[in-house]
């Protein structure tokens, strides 16, 4: 059960957006206990800029992480956003989630400075801006709300995209190229239905088929069909 939540449907959607969003971070934790178990390091599929081998980093290069702390300091944010994500954009959060994560992988290949850029600290980027300024662009309550979570609790990330303000080997080309992807893309689709539409736009679209289906049906006197032929009478004349 889920407490906070009761409508019937609406817990299924928050449990659906936890499981989905469990398993992507499970897949990271699970890729990192191989490296740990085989004395391994994977650090090689990152992303490479504008090299050949380093574009399978594009796909690969969100799911490595250098060591444990680096695993854990995206975990929880990447829990949190995404079912944020998930939850409030369900009807559009796994194509968003998808352009975010190559859109911000291709932009790090392309632009970021020659070394090995790995984890998914360049997603968490993106999917909060998208949440921040998605809340901003759409004219919706649960929206707005869903903006004022994302300034709260990660506010202070909006340093990280300051090369002065982390250290030389974090990649703050993929936090910064991350939440230039997920603003985009907030912007481009502001329009789409995400299935938190405030009331008064569910009325109006509501409204608008109304009226296109009244206008599309036959009246009661086109589906009669009249047959009247007027014939006028003899007149009579006085003579």
């Amino acid at each position: 059960m889920t407490p906070f939540i009761n409508d019937r449907d609406e817990q299924l959607k928050f449990r659906h957006a936890v499981y989905l969003v469990a398993s992507f971070t499970l897949v990271l934790w699970v890729i990192k206990a191989l490296e740990l178990a085989t004395d391994t390091s994977l650090a090689k599929l990152g992303i490479l800029p504008r090299t050949l081998r380093g574009a399978i980093g594009i796909v690969t290069g969100p799911l490595i992480h250098g060591d444990i702390l680096h695993l854990l300091s995206n975990t929880l944010p990447l829990l949190s956003l995404g079912v944020l994500l998930f939850y409030f954009y369900h009807r559009i959060a796994l194509e968003i989630f998808g352009w975010i994560y190559l859109v911000t992988g291709f932009w790090t290949w392309l632009l970021a400075r020659n070394a090995y850029h790995i984890g998914a600290s360049g997603i968490v980027y993106g999917m909060a801006a998208f949440l921040f300024f998605g809340g901003m662009v759409r004219r919706s309550r649960q929206m707005a709300m869903v903006s004022a979570i994302i300034i709260i609790l990660y506010g202070g990330m909006v340093y990280g995209i300051f090369p002065e303000m982390v250290d030389f080997d974090v990649s703050w080309e993929s936090h910064l190229l991350g939440a230039l992807a997920g603003a985009l893309l907030a912007f481009f689709f502001r329009k789409s239905q995400t299935g938190f539409e405030p009331d008064y736009v569910a009325q109006e679209e509501e409204k608008e088929k109304d009226d296109g289906a009244y206008f599309t049906h036959t009246s009661i006197t086109d589906q009669v069909d009249v047959k009247y032929e007027y014939k006028p009478g003899k007149q009579k004349t006085k003579e």
